[in-house]
């Protein structure tokens, strides 16, 4: 299987002689999900931002598959004067790819439980539903890579378990290459193929952890003993 998202030897800096990533390597295959656990200020979201192209690397390269990636950030950073529909539509406008944006609209609605919502304010949202909102814009985009920042933390217990059983469905649906920043070790053996725990400083990848666990997957994976045993495993390394 061809790689969707590599990392060669990535330096950053945010000013010259403050090194925030140094030689960072990391392989994410198409299809697959790799899970960032990391410290504090260790550099996940920063990694998260090469891949989505938001930021370049100083020094090495970053690669991905051809098609569009899409960014889920923690929270929903909807635009309070447009409906549902008028937010999912944004990155369509932003791109000038407007034929048949109704209908990829209503897809990515479709897909999140929201269709009934398109006419909606956010500020008439719970917090799950503009999270589901967000990520129906990232979707509206028929993204090959998904990049998700800790996408679930501001959400209240239930909410959370709810909305990480429905992303885990899409993604194994759609088979997207998905990229997940998470401070939560559960979440990170729940999710993916693959956890990459960051450290030192400047930051590289300091232990890899794959994730032998079946698919699909869905939260009630996290009640059972062998997500437990990848967790402690993730516990130590950080």
């Amino acid at each position: 299987m061809a790689d969707d998202l590599v990392f060669d030897g990535v330096c950053f800096e945010f000013e010259p002689g403050t090194p925030v990533l140094a030689d960072l390597d990391l392989r994410v295959p198409s299809g697959q999900v790799a899970a960032l656990i990391g410290l504090s200020g260790c550099g996940k979201s920063t990694v998260l931002r090469l891949a989505a192209g938001l930021l370049s690397p100083t020094a090495g390269t970053v690669t991905t598959a051809p098609g569009a990636r899409a960014f889920v950030f923690q929270r929903p950073t909807l635009l309070p004067w447009r409906t549902v529909a008028e937010n999912v539509r944004l990155p369509l406008e932003l791109a000038g790819e407007l034929g048949g944006a109704q209908d990829r609209i209503d897809d990515a609605l479709s897909r999140v439980g929201l269709a009934d919502a398109a006419h909606q304010l956010p500020g008439a949202l719970s917090g799950g539903m503009a999270m589901r909102v967000s990520l129906a814009r990232a979707l509206v985009t028929r993204p090959q890579l998904l990049l998700l920042d800790e996408p679930f933390s501001s959400l209240d217990a239930f909410t959370r378990r709810q909305l990480q059983d429905e992303v885990l469905s899409l993604q194994q649906s759609l088979g997207l290459t998905t990229v997940l920043v998470t401070h939560d070790v559960d979440e990170a053996a729940l999710f993916a193929h693959e956890v990459f725990v960051l450290s030192g400083q400047p930051t590289s990848v300091g232990t890899q952890v794959p994730v032998a666990l079946p698919w699909p997957r869905t939260v009630g994976l996290l009640r059972e003993t062998a997500l437990a045993h990848v967790s402690r495993r993730l516990e130590e390394a950080l």
